[in-house]
């Protein structure tokens, strides 16, 4: 059933998907596979097709909305390269991607510009709090076309939460600036690719060289020391505090996946969204399941 979990994976978010996309997203070893699967899948009424669209909702203004989003995320994609090119001249950060929503060619009017940014290692926490004080005082804390919520260092590349759910965040990051580190951190990530075997990462944007303004340069130099490292550990441990204190309703193992906080890792996705997608995915695939005498095996989170 490799296209109705592709299909039931995007219905959580209610975007009706393409076959070629359903092909990319799937595991499949060819094209005819998903094509058979798809024409048995809407014979059997178990998913619906609306012209090139399929989707497991018998409900065609969610073609619509995905029109409409693509046209919103093309028109805003500018502004979004233009933010991802702002977040690198800041200082100790090694690579910036664009994340989320954006990044599957998707956008609306509820909807923020989430970075995935790649930082120098022992300078992690510093490069965040950099970037957090300019959105807090120049942007009046807007997160709208700034949401900078997941920082790696780039001496632990490494996603340790191997599930579908981060699979399809990695596979679709669409990298700005970056490109060696960038592509060591898909050499770390390999898994991710193994499960998504059709589908190739967005490389057109992907510059190859990016050459930091002197303010950028001169702090690098003022912190590169013991006393940065230290900065960086009393920024980390500040910043945990803070989140600890203001997230009490997380549980212990949901704080740690949603609010990860470690030298080489900051998460601030306090919606703990991964655990609720891999959740909802399960509960589609059981009723799916009931209704139609399936087999989907569930998700892990």
């Amino acid at each position: 059933m490799n296209a109705l979990k592709v299909i039931l994976y995007f219905s959580i978010f209610k975007y009706p998907l393409t076959k070629e996309e359903v092909f990319r997203f799937s595991s499949a070893r060819n094209y005819r596979e998903i094509e058979n699967e798809l024409s048995e899948l809407v014979q059997k009424k178990i998913i619906f097709q609306f012209n090139q669209f399929y989707t497991d909702t018998n409900n065609p203004t969610l073609v619509k909305r995905r029109l409409k989003g693509n046209k919103m995320a093309e028109e805003i994609m500018p502004k979004a390269l233009k933010r991802a090119k702002l977040i690198m001249s800041f200082p100790y950060v090694e690579s910036v991607s664009i994340s989320g929503a954006l990044a599957k060619n998707y956008y609306d009017d509820d909807g923020d510009i989430d970075f995935f940014i790649i930082t120098k290692p022992k300078k992690l926490w510093i490069a965040r709090t950099f970037l957090i004080l300019f959105k807090k005082v120049f942007l009046l804390n807007s997160k709208k076309y700034f949401c900078v919520n997941y920082f790696i260092s780039s001496n632990y590349l490494r996603i340790d939460e191997q599930n579908r759910f981060t699979a399809t965040e990695l596979i679709t990051l669409k990298p700005i600036y970056g490109k060696r580190v960038f592509n060591d951190f898909l050499s770390e990530n390999q898994w991710a690719l193994d499960l998504y075997p059709n589908k190739s990462i967005d490389k057109t944007s992907l510059a190859t060289n990016f050459r930091k303004p002197l303010w950028s340069s001169v702090l690098e130099i003022i912190f590169n020391n013991k006393m940065g490292e230290k900065l960086d550990f009393v920024f980390k441990r500040i910043t945990l505090n803070k989140w600890k204190s203001k997230f009490k309703n997380l549980k212990r193992k949901e704080f740690e996946v949603a609010m990860k906080s470690t030298n080489d890792v900051s998460k601030h996705h306090p919606q703990n969204f991964q655990t609720h997608v891999i959740v909802s995915l399960n509960e589609r695939y059981k009723d799916k399941n009931k209704a139609f005498n399936l087999n989907l095996t569930m998700e892990h989170a």
